[in-house]
C-alpha cells in the first residue's frame, strides 16, 4: 500500500511539474501573438509613405506596366516560392495547413517551382512532397530577428534577377483570424500587380504640394519596390509567429486542460488510499482494543 502512495506521490509531482512548464509556454505564446501582430500594425504608416512614393514614380514614368493576367503566369519559366512554416513543435495542425496549400497551389502552376522553406518542420513536409527545396531559413524567435531573415530572402531573390532568371515571387504562411484562428494565404510580389500598380495611379496626393523625384525615377522606383518588397516579407513573417503561437496557445491549453483532469484523477485515488490505509490502522487499533477488553 505504502509503495502504490509512493508511486502516486511522484505521478502527481510530476504532474505539477509538467503543468508548470506547459503554463509557462502558455503565457509566453499569448505574449507573443500581441507582439507580433502590433508589428504588422506599425507598418501600415510605413506601407502608405512606400505607396504614395510608388505612387509619385508611376505617374512619372513612361515604362509600360508589367502583365498580371493568370494566362502569363503559365509562360513563366521558373516560380520561386517562400513557405513559412516553424522550427518547433506543439503547434497543431499549424505546418500540415500551410504546407498543403503551398503543394496544391504549386501543383497547378506550369513553371518549374524553386522553394524556399522557413523553418524545418515545413522543410521536412515539402521535401516528403518531392518539391524542389533550394534552401532552409530559420524562423525568426523576435521581431528584431526577423529583419536578417527577410534580408537576406531579398538577397536571393535579387541574385536570380540578376542571373536573368524570369520567375515569378510567391509568399505562403498562415495568417492570424479573430481568437486563436488562421487560415493559409498566398502573395505574389514579383512581377508587380498589374491592377495594384492601376489603383495606385489613381491614388490622390495628401497635400497640396506635389511630390518631386530625386535620383531619377527609375532609381527611386526600384529602392521604394525594394522597400515595398521588404514590408511584404516582414508582414508575411510577422503573421506565420503570430499564427504560430496562436496555434501553440490552443495547444498548451489543451494540454493544461488535461492535465488537471489527471491531477483530479490522481489526486482521488491518492486520497482513497491513504483513506484505506487510516480505515486499516483505525480497524487494528479496535480490534486490538477488543481482544484485551475479552482478555480482561
Amino acid at each position: 500500500m505504502s509503495n502504490t502512495m509512493e508511486s502516486l506521490r511522484r505521478k502527481i509531482q510530476s504532474a505539477d511539474d509538467l503543468q508548470s512548464v506547459v503554463r509557462t509556454m502558455k503565457a509566453l505564446a499569448a505574449s507573443s501573438v500581441g507582439q507580433f501582430e502590433r508589428s504588422v500594425r506599425g507598418l501600415a504608416d510605413y506601407q502608405r509613405a512606400v505607396e504614395l512614393g510608388l505612387a509619385a514614380c508611376f505617374r512619372q514614368s513612361a515604362v509600360p506596366l508589367p502583365m498580371r493576367d493568370e494566362e502569363r503566369l503559365g509562360q513563366t519559366e521558373a516560380i520561386s516560392a517562400i513557405v513559412f512554416g516553424s522550427d518547433q513543435g506543439l503547434v497543431g495542425q499549424f505546418n500540415d495547413v500551410i504546407a498543403d496549400y503551398a503543394i496544391t497551389t504549386l501543383a497547378a502552376f506550369y513553371g518549374k517551382s524553386r522553394v524556399w522553406a522557413v523553418g524545418e518542420r515545413v522543410y521536412a513536409r515539402l521535401a516528403d512532397a518531392g518539391l524542389q527545396l533550394v534552401g532552409l531559413l530559420p524562423v525568426p524567435n523576435s521581431i528584431q530577428a526577423i529583419i536578417p531573415l527577410v534580408a537576406q530572402v531579398q538577397i536571393a531573390s535579387e541574385t536570380e534577377a540578376a542571373n536573368g532568371a524570369n520567375s515569378s515571387l510567391w509568399v505562403f504562411h498562415n495568417r492570424p483570424l479573430s481568437g486563436a484562428l488562421y487560415e493559409p494565404t498566398r502573395q505574389r510580389l514579383l512581377p508587380l500587380d498589374k491592377q495594384w500598380q492601376q489603383d495606385l495611379l489613381h491614388t490622390p496626393w495628401p497635400t497640396t504640394n506635389l511630390p518631386e523625384i530625386v535620383g531619377g525615377n527609375s532609381r527611386t522606383t526600384r529602392a521604394l519596390i525594394r522597400e515595398f518588397l521588404f514590408i511584404s516579407l516582414f508582414r508575411a513573417c510577422a503573421e506565420s509567429l503570430a499564427s504560430e503561437n496562436a496555434s501553440r496557445l490552443v495547444a498548451m491549453e489543451r494540454a493544461d486542460k488535461n492535465i488537471s483532469e489527471l491531477l483530479e484523477q490522481l489526486h482521488g485515488t491518492f486520497h482513497q488510499l491513504r483513506q484505506g490505509d487510516i480505515d486499516e490502522e483505525l480497524f487494528d487499533v479496535i480490534s486490538g482494543f477488543e481482544a484485551l477488553a475479552g482478555t480482561r
